[in-house]
C-alpha cells in the first residue's frame, strides 16, 4: 500500500493512506486511526461475539471524518481485517460517496463467516453459506467462543459488500488462484483482475560474497548446504511440522536446516539439525540468507501467493514448494519444482538432490 502511496504522490497526484495499527502516521499524507487501547478491546470483543469488523465504531468515524475532508476519486481498499475497522460503517460511507472503489483482497476473509484461509481444514461452507455446520477454525484466527457467530458474520458480510453496483467496484486478486474463488463466491458480480505481487529487485538479488559470509558469521552458520524456511509467524500450516520432520529425513552432515522468522519460544524447541533465527527487519540480511542457501523450502499448507518463492529466486535460489493456493504461479526457474501437499518425503529426496 505504501509504495503505490508514494508513486502517486511522486507523479503529483493527492493522496492519503490510512490504516488502523502497528505503527504511527510520519507525514500529513498518512493517517492512523487506531489505537492500541482500541485493538485489544476490539480482539476481546471479537472472541465473545465472533463478529469481527464490526467493532471499532469510533475509530472508524474517526477515519469516515479524515476521508470527508480529503475527498478521494477513487478508494483503494486492502484487508479490512485486523480489529480495527467497522465495514459496515465504511461501506455504508462508500455508497453515499461518488468515488470509485479498487479492493485488493489478499485472503479469503471478505467471502467467509469467519476464517481466511479454509484449504488446511478442508472446508467448503463458504460457496453455499458459512453456519450449515459448526465451523472448524472457530479458534483459529480470528478466535472467538460463538459458535453461531459464522452464520450471522457470512450474512452480514454478503450484504455489505454487495451493496455497492457492480460498476463502481473492481476486485483485484494477487495470483489466478485467489481470482477463481472470489468468481464463485458472492462477490462474482464485480470485476475481478489479476494483478501479482512485486518484490524489490534491487534489494532481493544474488548478494556479494561479503554479504553472505557476514550473514552466515552472524548466525553461526557452517559451511554445510542449507536448506532454507522464511516465515513469519511460525505454524504448522505454515509447515513448522514438516520442517521437523524433514530434519529426520536428511544427512545432517551434509545438509543444515535453517528457519527465519521464529518466536524465541519455538527457537527453544527446535530438533537437532535446525537453526532457529528471528525475525529479521532488515531486507538486505533477509537477501543474505537467501544468497547463502542451496534452496528454499516452502511447505506451506495454504497461501494466496507467497512472496518469498519470488525474493529466493530473484537471489538465485531455487524453490520446492507445496502445490497449494496460488503457489504455482510464483515459480518462474527450471529448477524451482512442486510438489503434493504434505509429502516430506518426496520434498526430502528432491531437496537432497539441490
Amino acid at each position: 500500500m505504501m509504495k503505490e502511496h508514494l508513486a502517486l504522490i511522486d507523479q503529483g497526484h493527492e493522496s492519503l493512506a490510512c490504516w488502523g495499527r502497528r505503527r504511527p502516521a510520519s507525514s500529513v499524507s498518512e493517517y492512523c486511526f487506531g489505537s492500541p487501547a482500541n485493538f485489544i478491546l476490539d480482539v476481546g470483543l471479537t472472541l465473545l461475539d465472533g463478529k469481527a469488523g464490526f467493532h471499532s465504531v469510533r475509530q472508524t468515524d474517526a477515519l469516515i471524518h479524515r476521508l470527508d475532508e480529503f475527498g478521494p476519486d477513487v478508494v483503494h481498499l486492502h484487508n479490512l481485517h485486523g480489529y480495527y475497522l467497522n465495514i459496515d460503517k465504511l461501506f455504508k460511507w462508500l455508497i453515499r460517496s461518488d468515488c470509485r472503489v479498487v479492493w485488493t483482497l489478499h485472503d479469503c476473509w471478505a467471502f467467509t463467516g469467519h476464517c481466511p484461509y479454509f484449504t488446511y481444514s478442508c472446508c467448503n461452507q463458504w460457496r453455499t453459506g458459512c453456519g450449515a455446520k459448526r465451523c472448524p477454525q472457530l479458534m483459529g484466527y480470528p478466535p472467538t467462543i460463538n459458535s453461531a457467530s459464522c452464520k450471522w458474520s457470512y450474512e452480514a458480510k454478503r450484504s455489505i459488500f454487495t451493496s455497492l453496483p457492480s460498476n463502481r467496484m473492481t476486485i483485484i486478486t494477487p495470483s489466478k488462484w485467489l481470482a477463481g474463488l472470489v468468481a464463485c463466491s458472492y462477490l462474482s458480480k464485480y470485476p475481478i483482475e489479476v494483478v501479482h505481487n512485486t518484490i524489490d529487485l534491487n534489494v532481493f538479488k544474488p548478494r556479494s560474497n561479503s554479504e553472505v559470509f557476514s550473514v552466515k558469521e552472524k548466525y553461526g552458520l557452517d559451511s554445510r548446504k542449507i536448506i532454507l524456511g522464511v516465515v513469519s509467524p511460525w505454524s504448522k500450516r505454515k509447515g513448522l511440522s514438516d520442517f521437523f520432520a524433514l530434519a529426520d529425513k536428511l544427512d545432517k552432515s551434509e545438509y543444515s536446516i535453517v528457519l527465519v522468522g521464529l518466536s524465541a519460544k519455538q527457537m527453544r524447541q527446535l530438533p537437532p539439525g535446525v537453526v532457529g533465527i528471528p525475525r529479521t527487519d532488515s531486507q538486505i540480511e533477509l537477501a543474505s540468507l537467501y544468497s547463502s542457501a542451496s534452496v528454499l523450502f516452502n511447505p506451506t499448507y495454504e497461501d494466496n501467493y507467497p512472496t518469498v518463492n519470488l525474493e529466493a529466486e530473484a537471489c538465485g535460489v531455487p524453490v520446492v514448494c507445496y502445490d497449494v493456493g496460488g503457489c504455482s504461479e510464483t515459480l518462474h526457474r527450471d529448477d524451482s519444482k512442486l510438489v503434493e501437499c504434505g509429502d516430506v518425503l518426496s520434498a526430502s529426496l528432491l531437496l537432497a538432490k539441490y
